[in-house]
């Protein structure tokens, strides 16, 4: 069935649509069930899309907006358009007063429709997409002087009706793998590890520190050892070298261009591309 329209409803800090070439040539051809502990801005789910798909991620506000759209598209498009559609004497003080209302609806953990089109509507206008709270979990990123459209109903309905066919939780990473079997195909766009101590990479409440990245490549060899396919992408640093090094895997560094990144000059990096895999057998 043919998807021309479905694509990410939302730009991702550290989102995977640059290496989707890369990712796609190192796909396994054939698997069982597709699993996605860190779904992000849906990418490589989206450019794939596969038949029997889990998408996971730790950020409720982001799942809600997947949960919404999948299960009511046109109360989400309704209230998003009616966002689009107000007079804007003042871009950064409309801009602003939809920020406090989005930050409120956090507080009182009001997730339905309206938190949706919110979301997607700042992600839309704020400084490059990037998704960042402070210390009491409030959306605090200012706003980038835009006034595009924030959707296209076409590419929502679209997606609604490929993510009906979608198991969508919010939760951690090892819980979302927990089913996950032989021939299983596992896609890891794990959060970043640090480049250095005040690494810009550092913009959820909920963190991904050192531990959890311990953590993260346990579950990767577990998961090889239960026949799983897995990817998994992340910054070519020392530790990711550490952690999946010398366990006979597939480690291929790519270059790409760092488009969050505050400093403009610091904008062009490495990236690892690491599977359990021989993707040329395939």
């Amino acid at each position: 069935m043919e998807h021309t329209a479905i694509a990410p409803f939302v730009k991702w800090a550290g989102g995977k649509r640059q290496l989707l070439p890369q990712i796609k040539e190192r796909t396994p051809k054939t698997y069982h069930h597709y699993y996605e502990p860190f779904v992000g801005g849906g990418a490589v789910i989206f450019e794939l899309l596969p038949a029997n798909a889990l998408i996971n991620d730790i950020n409720q506000a982001l799942i809600n907006t997947y949960t919404q759209i999948c299960h009511s598209p046109e109360a989400f498009l309704n209230i998003v358009n009616k966002l689009d559609a107000e007079q804007w004497e003042d871009g950064k003080e409309y801009y602003y007063s939809l920020r406090e209302r989005y930050n409120n609806k956090l507080v009182k953990a009001e997730y339905d429709a309206e938190m949706a089109a919110l979301f997607v509507f700042i992600n839309k206008h704020c400084f490059n997409g990037l998704y960042r709270v402070n210390g009491k979990g409030l959306f605090n990123v200012p706003y980038n002087n835009s006034r595009r459209t924030s959707v296209d109903k076409k590419a929502i309905m679209e997606t609604s009706e490929y993510l009906k066919s979608v198991t969508i939780t919010a939760g951690d990473f090892e819980t979302a793998c927990a089913n996950a079997k032989k021939g299983d195909f596992v896609f890891f766009d794990s959060p970043y590890a640090p480049l250095n101590p005040t690494s810009f990479e550092s913009y959820t409440k909920e963190g991904f520190d050192i531990e959890s990245h311990k953590r993260l490549a346990n579950l990767y060899d577990e998961l090889t050892d239960r026949g799983c396919y897995c990817m998994l992408t992340n910054h070519n640093t020392e530790l990711i070298h550490t952690l999946y090094g010398d366990k006979g895997y597939n480690i291929d560094v790519v270059s790409v261009k760092r488009m969050i990144n505050s400093d403009a000059s610091n904008r062009v990096g490495e990236e690892v591309i690491i599977c359990n895999y021989n993707f040329e057998q395939f």
